[in-house]
């Protein structure tokens, strides 16, 4: 697929006048997208904000449940009704392109525009991160191979490096092999891109001097002596900050319908905060009257972060929430048939089973009553798929509003665009109107962060308690000592369950959350937690998404979606 423009896309010199950007405040990025200044919320300080979305989903299938494309859509039927709307989305990582998902654009009729561009380097800024968080290593080696004035401890560096695909081979690897000249011997390892703390950082900086401030803040090990050892300290975080003085600017596009789109950062929400940036959501919020800012995989994951990473550090409140899902999930969490990635989907999920749906709402149900605890009002969006029978999404319907919704609404942009999604729109809009004057959170920064933890198991995951390791236990002990005992959790788990373990399907109860590892995030500014088995570097599945991925002779390419 190309990117060819569709009947409803304009030029990007269009969709800036229309949002009222000046020449002066915006850079084109070739013929589709463009870079917007920071300076714009200067001019704009004065303006009152839009009002901000979240959308979300229950937990999903390998497959997922079409929370882009619901985005793209819904953003599509917003503006059919008339509002003055922007979506805000994460950069696609190359990890899923290649890997699991294939192309993050959304789907049918309801993509992003410049598709191809989007889903493959697109303006650069993911290529930064990686720059930024290697140059960092590169530093800390160099420092221990020229004398290691500050005596850092080899064995306490945590600082890996990075990479922005799915390679399961270099999880844990050995540098400095080769003799004297080629560096100190150590074990290290890759995360990939998105789950660094550079990106993190990234997406949640409130500008260039933020952005600075932050990357000085970040550590890397300790001196022998138990001293902290920062970016700032070893002299890399000027460089650094550097590299990404043109990524921190939001990336701004288009739908396939003309909707704007700023698709910026892309942390993800299983092992890091997965949601796009504070600063594309501020330009957003002061240029359009509604925004959609999606947080990623399902609420227990992307959707608590928001609240408790993004919205506390950055102030900005959400009016209501979306909560997107499917017959084919609401099934697999009844337990009734299993989706495996890179396999034909199973037939049963295309068989109504109207008892099988109302079994798996309990998933569904769950995921309300976590927004409603954040105080958000919560429509559903059934993601329409067209094995879905009228029985099935009146049961969803039932399930919902019994379990708090305001309101469910069947939705079919995947195949009618912004058309499909009218109904949608004009629900989230009566929503959004009334908004949120009871958002809250669910744990105070006062809290120990045992107990916000614990918080976060028991009132988000459905558990019974946690089981804290006895070297995560003495690292959350040190960093309340330490004077960070202040900070949000960054929970790292499994995007399958509500729980830690994938094969808890549905609402599981009954279980204990293990926490096997702690990591501080001082630069990003929250502690991240590692529950279970989960891992900070994906491999790529047997039938990789990039087999079907080619490039033609005249730059075509195919497979993406």
């Amino acid at each position: 697929m190309t990117d060819v423009a569709s009947p409803g896309t304009k030029p990007i010199a269009s969709i800036v006048d229309a949002l009222g950007i000046l020449p002066a405040e915006w850079t084109p990025f070739g013929k589709h997208a463009g870079k917007v200044s920071l300076d714009i919320l200067k001019r704009l300080a004065h303006r009152p904000d839009g009002k901000l979305v979240l959308v979300t989903a229950i937990t999903p299938t390998p497959f997922g449940e079409g929370k882009t494309t619901t985005t793209i859509g819904l953003g599509q039927g917003m503006a059919r009704i008339g509002a003055n709307v922007a979506v805000a989305l994460r950069q696609p990582s190359l990890g899923p392109v290649f890997g699991v998902k294939g192309g993050g654009t959304g789907g049918g009729k309801s993509l992003l525009f410049p598709m191809d561009a989007i889903n493959m380097h697109f303006t650069g800024d993911i290529h930064a991160v990686s720059a930024a968080h290697n140059l960092a290593s590169a530093f800390l080696d160099n420092h221990l191979h020229h004398g290691n004035a500050l005596g850092i401890d080899p064995s306490t560096i945590r600082w890996p490096r990075v990479v922005d695909v799915n390679d399961r081979a270099i999880r844990r690897i050995v540098i400095g092999l080769g003799g004297k000249a080629n560096g100190v011997p150590r074990e290290d390892r890759f995360d990939i891109t998105t789950a660094s703390e550079v990106m993190a950082v990234l997406a949640l900086a409130e500008g260039r001097e933020d952005l600075r401030a932050r990357l000085g803040r970040i550590r890397v090990a300790s001196t022998r002596d138990g001293k902290p050892v920062t970016c700032e300290d070893i002299g890399v975080a000027g460089a650094m900050a550097a590299l990404l003085r043109d990524a921190i600017e939001p990336n701004l596009a288009q739908t396939c319908e003309g909707v704007p789109a700023f698709v910026h950062a892309g942390p993800f929400a299983n092992i890091a905060h997965g949601n796009s940036s504070v600063l594309a959501d501020r330009i957003a919020l002061k240029v359009a009257d509604y925004v959609l800012t999606e947080a990623g995989f399902g609420a227990d994951m992307g959707a608590e972060k928001f609240v408790h990473v993004k919205c506390r550090q950055s102030g900005l409140k959400p009016a209501a929430c979306v909560l997107v899902a499917t017959i084919r999930a609401l099934k697999m969490h009844a337990g009734v048939g299993k989706a495996v990635m890179g396999k034909p989907l199973d037939e049963v999920f295309a068989r109504e089973d109207v008892d099988a749906v109302r079994r798996g709402g309990a998933n569904l149900a769950k995921h309300i009553e976590n927004m409603r605890a954040f105080g958000l009002p919560v429509v559903v969006a059934i993601n329409a798929f067209p094995t879905d029978t009228p029985a099935e999404n009146e049961a969803v319907k039932e399930v919902a509003l019994a379990a708090g919704a305001k309101d469910c609404i069947l939705s079919t942009h995947f195949a009618h665009g912004g058309a499909g999604a009218e109904a949608l729109a004009r629900a989230l809009k009566a929503a959004a109107d009334e908004g949120a004057p009871d958002f809250r959170m669910l744990y105070d920064a006062s809290t120990p962060l045992v107990a916000k933890i614990e918080t976060l198991a028991k009132r988000v995951y459905g558990a019974e308690g946690i089981d804290v390791a006895p070297a995560a236990a003495r690292d959350l002990a040190a960093l309340e000592k330490d004077g960070f005992g202040h900070l949000p959790i960054c929970m790292a788990k499994t995007q399958s369950s509500l729980s830690h373990d994938p094969n808890l399907i549905g609402r599981p109860s009954g279980f204990r959350v293990p926490i096997r590892e702690v990591r501080l995030m001082a630069g990003a500014g929250f502690v991240t937690v590692l529950a279970g088995d989960i891992m900070t570097m994906p491999g790529l599945p047997s039938k990789p998404a990039g087999l079907a991925i080619n490039v033609a002779a005249d730059g075509t390419i195919s497979g993406l979606f």
